[in-house]
């Protein structure tokens, strides 16, 4: 089905919340408060990139992503790029089939245009409601099924729990295009290669490099929505050069930087299309 685009949103932050959901515009840059809700809740940015922050780390939401956060998980979102951020609470059936543990899920296009109409205009008001109880119950069934049936596609990054992890973490956050082998961190921080690399691999389930790439991505997510070019980003996050970038930016998103870009800065133009089916 086509995408369309969606507007941008304006530079002040606007709130707009309902029983069932909700929608943000934020500019770039703005964050919630750490906060949790008794029911579960999906979230989607129809413009920009997403942040989601919970005690297992920090997740990556484009415009091909949906997160769920389930009732009772303490969490905060932070915006990238002018943002806007669109909310659907489940009820506890429908919280029950995605899950007990936060996820990002790939968005399909149906996935999406359920998610844009549960949330768009004619859904704020109460008294006149856009879809009733019997029609909206029917929409959220659709997305719900929907994710259940597609991969989950994180694009996190875990929070360390060993002091030696966080030592390193910190420097790599502050500077990731710093290039330096493991051997060299571990001595910045009094810890060998040997011992670090055991840690990546037991605390996240990776190597350091394999960590390293998604602490990349993450930053070029930043700096694409914030207008940067590809060239740029990929000097900024420690590629070697633009193409080593654009090679790895589409294996883990499945787009290139600038097809993500031309969808603007954030927009799924360009990404629930180009998203791999597998």
């Amino acid at each position: 089905m086509p995408v369309r685009r969606q507007p941008r949103p304006s530079a002040e932050v606007t709130s707009q919340l309902w029983p069932s959901g909700g929608r943000h515009l934020w500019p770039s840059g703005e964050a919630s408060e750490l906060q949790a809700h008794e029911r579960g809740h999906l979230v989607y940015a129809a413009t920009g990139v997403l942040a989601v922050h919970t005690e297992r780390g920090t997740s990556i939401v484009p415009a091909n992503r949906v997160a769920w956060t389930p009732g009772g998980f303490s969490h905060s979102h932070r915006a990238h790029g002018d943002t806007d951020m669109r909310i659907v609470f489940l009820t506890p059936s429908m919280a029950r089939l995605v899950g007990d543990r936060p996820a990002v899920f790939q968005a399909s296009g149906l996935a999406r245009e359920v998610l844009l109409a549960l949330t768009g205009p004619g859904n704020y008001d109460e008294t006149a409601p856009r879809y009733g109880a019997a029609a909206r119950a029917r929409l959220v069934r659709v997305l719900v099924d929907e994710l259940r049936e597609a991969r989950e596609r994180p694009l996190q990054l875990p929070e360390p729990r060993d002091d030696r992890l966080r030592a390193v973490a910190r420097m790599l956050y502050e500077t990731p295009a710093d290039s330096a082998p493991l051997p060299e961190l571990g001595k910045r921080i009094g810890a060998s290669s040997r011992t670090l690399s055991r840690l990546f691999r037991d605390e996240f389930g990776m190597s350091f490099y394999q960590w390293r790439t998604q602490l990349r991505i993450y930053h070029a997510f930043v700096l694409l929505a914030d207008g940067h070019d590809t060239t740029q980003t990929a000097y900024a996050c420690g590629w070697a050069n633009p193409s080593a970038f654009i090679a790895a930016f589409r294996k883990v998103i499945g787009t290139t930087p600038g097809r993500y870009r031309a969808g603007g800065r954030g927009t799924a133009q360009g990404l629930v299309a180009n998203a791999p089916d597998s």
